[in-house]
């Protein structure tokens, strides 16, 4: 977050209120946060192309409180960058609400991880760990509302489900009881990677719920996005690896249009993406639509240059 764009980062289009998004009776199409990927460029991309609400990569709250260069080189944003989700990994009540306060101006609302499998996250006391600690989520929540003073900045949660559904269900009731604006559910339990999705699971807790519930895991078309939020009753749908391969999913794109890869390297080049970040994306973009040897040519390529001229060269862009 540079100083120096302060000013011409805040957030300006207030209107665009996610929770009155949904409350709109649509579904409401978000971009999952993803560690590496969802920053601003992919963010503006995917934003072309239908999707609604935005998370920023998982941000963990301590060395963003601390350190200043972790600020600048994790979270970067625009003036079109909105509505905007800000997702922090977080153990301690007081350390979230100064995250949340330094991000307020730029951002709707913050997002706890609650949800995150991965055994480092879990060893510090961040992700799936904290849908076992109600008090501690509870006191975070509290205190993000405390220090934020703007009304309409949300505070929501994202869980994965316990094996024992009634636990979720309790969890998410004492989510909503504490201040919570919405809650999204990746339907899989802590242990569970690529078993399916339990879609049933997440029907079961929105039924129990007032505030917004968004449903997310496995979901790679804009018609199983459609479907999954009808036979949940979500207000919402979370998708990450499908936007990955497929950032125009939303608009109903069975494969990345080569138009979206174009636009992808102009985004890319006007907002200085690293290397390895603009070249990842177009590997996961393009998955679908080359040849094992043409993977193997592109994923060799080395330099931006080398790339518009293979783009160029094979699909006329």
């Amino acid at each position: 977050m540079k100083s120096n764009c302060i000013q011409t980062t805040i957030c300006q289009e207030r209107k665009k209120d996610p929770i009155e998004m949904f409350h709109s009776g649509q579904l409401v199409k978000v971009c999952a946060p993803m560690v590496r990927y969802s920053k601003l460029a992919f963010r503006t991309l995917v934003r072309k192309y239908s999707c609604d609400l935005c998370y920023t990569p998982m941000i963990v709250a301590a060395d963003f409180v601390k350190s200043i260069k972790a600020r600048d080189s994790e979270f970067t944003t625009n003036r079109g960058d909105c509505p905007l989700i800000v997702q922090f990994a977080a153990n301690d009540a007081r350390v979230l609400s100064d995250a949340a306060r330094i991000v307020s101006p730029y951002a709707n609302g913050i997002d706890i991880n609650c949800g995150c499998p991965q055994r480092w996250a879990m060893a510090e006391g961040y992700g799936a760990c904290l849908i076992n600690k109600p008090e501690l989520v509870r006191d975070m929540v509290t205190q993000v509302r405390n220090q934020v003073e703007s009304p309409g900045f949300s505070v929501s949660i994202k869980i994965r489900i316990h094996d024992d559904l009634k636990r979720t269900v309790d969890l998410c009731r004492k989510a909503e009881a504490i201040g919570v604006s919405w809650i999204t559910v990746h339907g899989r339990t802590v242990e569970e990677r690529h078993q399916p999705v339990h879609y049933d699971s997440i029907k079961i807790i929105k039924e129990n719920m007032s505030i917004p519930v968004i449903a997310n895991g496995d979901i790679r078309s804009l018609k199983e996005a459609e479907n999954v939020w009808q036979i949940t009753g979500t207000d919402g749908v979370m998708v990450a690896r499908g936007l990955l391969t497929n950032p125009a999913m939303f608009a109903g794109y069975e494969e990345t249009p080569l138009k979206c890869i174009w636009d992808w390297v102009d985004i890319a080049l006007e907002l200085g993406t690293p290397y390895m970040c603009f070249h990842q994306h177009l590997m996961y973009m393009m998955e679908k639509i080359t040849s094992r040897q043409e993977k193997r040519v592109f994923n060799a390529l080395s330099s931006t240059s080398a790339i518009i001229d293979y783009l160029t060269d094979h699909y006329g862009i």
